[in-house]
């Protein structure tokens, strides 16, 4: 089964990511947890492109492509064969990501958005996409929890493309029936117990 999670910087996904992995091991499932964009040596080489802040002069269009880049990589050497042999595959973002922040955030047009992720994905789409929602004031306020230093390119943006990424992934969520949207800012105990109560309903494991 191929799981993603999305949502805006600091939402509390990889939190949630690795709760869910350590659920399923609990199990005795196969799991292997990924993130976007890296989990794979050229993918890995990839993101520090993209997140590196001296990179400021990158165009809209390059950061797209070499998301989706990125993407292909992961896909063709990891997701397609760990899902051919019944693993969980969790990824903390995937291609969602890339129409929220690309298309909706820098805007892209995200017809043309969708196209090059369909291709990107070669078909891997998840079953399930868990969308944690926080409103733009708590990522400001759990942002400026971490040093300003530490804060990589996409991380730096602006509130306006923050809501725009935000309205995206609303959109997004309401017109996919595999999203799953969780209120953000709930306990951590309490996000964990929905994502595992969706899985147990979908799997009935």
């Amino acid at each position: 089964m191929f799981i993603t999670f999305e949502g805006l910087d600091f939402c509390g996904k990889s939190t949630q990511v690795k709760l869910l992995r350590q659920y399923l091991i609990d199990l005795g499932q196969k799991v292997e947890l990924i993130r976007e964009p890296g989990g794979t040596t050229i993918s890995e080489k990839i993101r520090k492109i993209l997140l590196d802040r001296e990179n400021s002069k990158m165009t809209i269009e390059a950061e797209l492509l070499l998301f989706s880049a990125s993407r292909a990589q992961l896909v063709r050497e990891i997701i397609i064969p760990l899902l051919k042999e019944n693993y969980y595959v969790i990824s903390d973002r995937f291609h969602d990501s890339s129409i929220a922040y690309q298309g909706f955030g820098r805007g892209i047009d995200v017809h043309k958005v969708k196209e090059i992720q369909e291709f990107a994905i070669d078909g891997a789409i998840p079953e399930i996409t868990f969308f944690i929602d926080i409103p733009i004031e708590e990522v400001k306020s759990r942002r400026e929890k971490f040093e300003p230093e530490s804060w990589d390119r996409i991380e730096v943006s602006l509130d306006d493309f923050y809501e725009r990424v935000r309205a995206g992934y609303i959109s997004l969520s309401h017109n996919n029936k595999r999203f799953i949207l969780l209120d953000g800012l709930k306990s951590i105990e309490q996000i964990h117990d929905e994502v595992v109560k969706a899985i147990e309903r979908y799997n009935r494991l």
